[in-house]
Order: C-alpha cells, then sequence, then structure tokens
C-alpha cells in the first residue's frame, strides 16, 4: 500500500501558483531553493513549520493562476506528502502528477479536515483517515499509470526507466 501520513496545513479557496512560489523566486530552478519561499505570501510560517510527509489540504481551485511547473515542485521539495483539495485548476493537477507529487480531489475531505489534524491517505483506494478526528473520507483512487508516475517521482523518470 502506498500511503501518506502527515498533519496538515489548511488553505481556503483559489490558492494560486503565485502565492504558492512567489513569481521574484522563478529565477530559480533548483527545488532546495524553491522549497525555501514555499507558501510564504499566504503562510510565512510555513517553511519554518512543515516536515517531511506533512500534507496540505485546500478548498476550491487550488494551483490556479500561471501554468508554472515551479509550484507543485516547491511544494513537494518542501517535503509535503500529498496535497488534498476539493478542486485543482486543471495545469496544476497535470503538473503535480508529472513531477510526483500526490493530489486527490475530495470535498467531504477538504470540508472535514482543519489544520493541525493528522492524516492518513492510502493512494491505492484514496481513502482519506482523519486521525485526529477518526473519520475518513472517500477520495478519488489513482489510476494505475499515474500510481506509475508518482512511483517513479515524475514523469521524465517514467520514461526514462522504461
Amino acid at each position: 500500500m502506498k500511503a501518506a501520513k502527515g498533519i496538515v496545513f489548511k488553505y481556503g479557496d483559489n490558492v494560486d501558483t503565485d502565492v504558492i512560489i512567489p513569481a521574484r523566486y522563478l529565477n530559480s530552478s533548483d527545488p532546495t531553493e524553491l522549497a525555501s519561499h514555499c507558501m510564504e505570501d499566504i503562510d510565512k510560517d510555513f517553511i519554518k513549520k512543515v516536515k517531511a510527509g506533512d500534507i496540505i489540504v485546500a478548498d476550491k481551485n487550488f494551483g490556479c493562476g500561471s501554468s508554472r511547473e515551479h509550484a507543485p515542485i516547491a511544494i513537494k521539495a518542501a517535503g509535503v506528502s500529498c496535497v488534498i483539495a476539493e478542486t485543482f485548476a486543471r495545469i496544476f493537477y497535470r503538473n503535480a502528477i508529472n513531477i510526483g507529487l500526490p493530489i486527490i480531489e475530495c470535498p467531504e475531505a477538504s470540508r472535514g479536515i482543519e489544520a493541525g489534524d493528522e492524516v492518513v491517505v492510502d493512494f491505492d483506494s484514496g481513502t482519506i483517515k482523519n486521525l485526529t478526528k477518526g473519520t475518513q473520507f472517500k477520495g478519488q483512487a489513482f489510476p494505475e499509470f499515474m500510481q506509475r508516475i508518482i512511483d517513479a517521482e515524475g514523469l521524465v523518470n517514467y520514461i526514462n526507466q522504461k
């Protein structure tokens, strides 16, 4: 079973790519450098508090705005193991899969999980368990081909393995 377990950072609607990684840092493509500025315009303490495995939960339209791949790269490099949202902007969704960042759409989980909750996500089944509240939600499981891309840490690695 592929899974993620971590503490939740919670955000609202329309978290755009300019907030995820501000444009002033786009002169770098280094994941570590991008991670050091991840979410700083919406949550200046995010990078100081996030730990490997932690999870972002958001409301509608996460990752809207420009189509920059830097946004999911910054999130993944910051140590986030999964992003759960009510909905994702389509280009962010594809970019996240392409770089191997697991994301799950689940409106019920978006509404039922709060900042600081401990959550476990089973990627094979799409099950999301809120360990803090003892609740469970059913997100969309990844299709097998998408799971293989994520397991390979991104599309380029997946293709190179072939």
